[in-house]
């Protein structure tokens, strides 16, 4: 279902108590948030997905569009694919529906929602959407009206827009009844088996901030961006609570900056940004990669380049975020899979940046980060800081001592009779800046070494089925290419799956591992210039050269649309 209107029509916030009244029906679901290049007012859009399995994509078409006003929705006529089965509602008040849509051949329903908002002094026009997107997909009335009562923070309008859901349901129903005396119906929600798991509604953000602080991120500083300010604004409530502070710097250079400092003096540390900020911290990161100070970044990618496409998604920063450094300077590359896992996986790159004492950097996406999720309460993996500290007067202590799995103990400013100087100089093994050949060498190997030979165990990659045909993919586009191969096997092509979570540094004998037995590759992302699929040939043996299907955004990837392309790859 896809819920528009204008900028403060209330959209989105119908969308959200939506899908928590979704949850208490026992269902899952998903939530995806579209607006237009304003960022902030102008259309936008709730599209939304229900289910009675775990969900972490989009379907390929809408069994409902309601709008509560048509401004500028036709620009969203790309992403809210319609069909002759689904509905469109709209208010006549506010004019007809784009022809964009009418000629989808959707069946047309006109419902007044703001004179019905008007008739019940102090209710809200989207408490009516509300009650007739829910009742139409078959959302009991009271998970409804739970949702709104467990989020509404004004007592004295609540009793009118729990009437304006109830106005909204009721209107549900004539609609229904005029579609099936014309011979048609809308999907419903069948959701039958009682609940067993405990299960968490949240959004990839907020995931993010949840790993961070399990893993024991201490000190946050950033400065916002769309669309990774959400992580920021869970943190900033919690953080204190638990010790930390959160600082809004002054912009992403100072961000970058501040965490280092706060890591060097022994706090684990965090920022998170987009694609233009992380191009601004670019040089900071290498300060840390030279000296040695585990921090951790959260790139929220997002269209580019430059401004791009602030508010949609696209999984365009990878060769960045893996080379875009001057000289050679290895660092931790971590992709989510899912919303879920960003807590997951930031937990786990927090703690291979302390244990290895170095910048990890994670990547997540305007997708995963800004939709919400109802979902089973993620693995709790145990992941947490844990930094090799220098004791208090060690003998002949060297901060950068050649060892043999590359990490050195770490003093903490002020510890007695381990002083030394961290800087970007390149130095010797105490510190001490050298130009030195083989002072640089020794560092170089050094600084590589220890995060070729840290054992990563399974948690690199998710890998799934048995074929000698294998689909490789990261983040995001993991959901949609899963449930593709899903529908591949129903219809008897089987695909194994290898969605790769650790993507640098690059695990070769664990990649061969995972494709023993496999003859053909194909590599899919969201992107315009295929970077998973040129990084993974520069640093992978493949049986075959591999195939590559790729696109950029702002459009999601579909499951419609890979599974057309997995078969007529595995047919050719």
């Amino acid at each position: 279902m896809a819920l528009a209107g204008s900028g403060g029509s209330g959209v989105m916030t119908a969308g959200t108590l939506l899908l928590a009244a979704a949850a208490k029906a026992g269902a899952y679901g998903l939530m995806v948030r579209t607006s237009g290049p304003q960022i902030r007012g102008g259309e936008a859009a709730a599209m939304l997905r229900l289910g009675s399995q775990p969900m972490s994509s989009l379907d390929d078409g809408f069994d409902l569009l309601l709008a509560i006003d048509w401004q500028n929705v036709n620009r969203f006529a790309d992403e809210i694919v319609l069909g002759p089965r689904s509905i469109l509602i709209g208010d006549p008040d506010e004019g007809e529906p784009p022809e964009v849509f009418k000629a989808m051949g959707a069946r047309y329903a006109p419902l007044g929602m703001k004179k019905m908002a008007k008739a019940i002094p102090g209710s809200w026009v989207n408490m009516v959407a509300l009650g007739l997107s829910g009742a139409l997909a078959g959302l009991p009335l009271r998970a409804l009206q739970d949702a709104v009562r467990d989020s509404w923070k004004k007592p004295d309008t609540l009793d009118a827009n729990l009437q304006a859901v109830a106005a909204g349901a009721a209107a549900a129903v004539q609609i229904a009844e005029q579609l099936a005396s014309n011979g048609g119906t809308m999907a419903q929600l069948q959701v039958s088996a009682p609940v067993t798991t405990q299960r968490w509604m949240m959004s990839g953000n907020e995931a993010t901030g949840m790993g961070a602080l399990k893993a024991g991120v201490r000190f946050v500083a950033a400065y916002p961006i769309t669309p990774a300010t959400e992580v920021l604004e869970w943190l900033a409530p919690r953080l204190p609570k638990l010790g930390g502070t959160l600082l809004q710097a002054e912009d992403e250079l100072a961000s970058i900056n501040m965490i280092i400092g706060a890591s060097f003096g022994g706090v684990p540390a965090l920022t998170a940004t987009a694609g233009p900020g992380l191009s601004l911290m670019t040089e900071a990161i290498g300060l840390a990669v030279a000296s040695e100070v585990p921090i951790v970044v959260v790139d929220v990618m997002r269209g580019g380049p430059s401004t791009g496409i602030p508010a949609k998604s696209e999984q365009s920063d990878l060769s960045f975020a893996v080379s875009g450094l001057h000289g050679d300077a290895p660092r931790l590359v971590v992709a989510p899979s899912s919303m879920a896992d960003c807590l997951g996986a930031t937990q786990w790159a927090v703690h291979l940046a302390e244990a290895l004492q170095a910048p990890a950097i994670v990547l997540s996406d305007q997708f995963m980060g800004q939709s919400r999720v109802i979902t089973d309460r993620p693995p709790d993996r145990g992941h947490a800081a844990q930094r090799v500290m220098a004791v208090a007067n060690a003998p002949d202590y060297k901060r950068y001592r050649d060892t043999p799995s590359g990490v050195s103990p770490m003093a903490i400013p002020g510890t007695e009779g381990v002083t030394y100087t961290a800087d970007g100089l390149e130095h010797s093994e105490a510190g001490i800046p050298s130009s030195q050949s083989r002072d640089h060498v020794l560092q170089l190997d050094k600084r590589q070494r220890k995060l070729t030979l840290h054992d990563y165990g399974s948690y690199w990659a998710d890998i799934e089925g048995e074929a000698d045909a294998a689909v490789i993919t990261f983040g995001s586009a993991s959901g949609p290419v899963r449930e593709a191969i899903a529908r591949a096997g129903a219809q008897g092509t089987a695909l194994r799956l290898i969605v790769l979570r650790l993507l640098s540094p690059t695990r070769p004998e664990q990649m061969a591992a995972a494709l023993l037995g496999v003859k053909r590759v194909i590599v899919v992302e969201q992107n315009h210039g295929a970077q998973l699929y040129r990084y993974l040939r520069a640093w992978y043996d493949f049986p075959t050269p591999p195939a590559t299907y790729h696109r950029p955004g702002p459009l999601p990837l579909r499951p419609a649309e890979l599974l057309t392309a997995l078969l007529e790859w595995r047919n050719a």
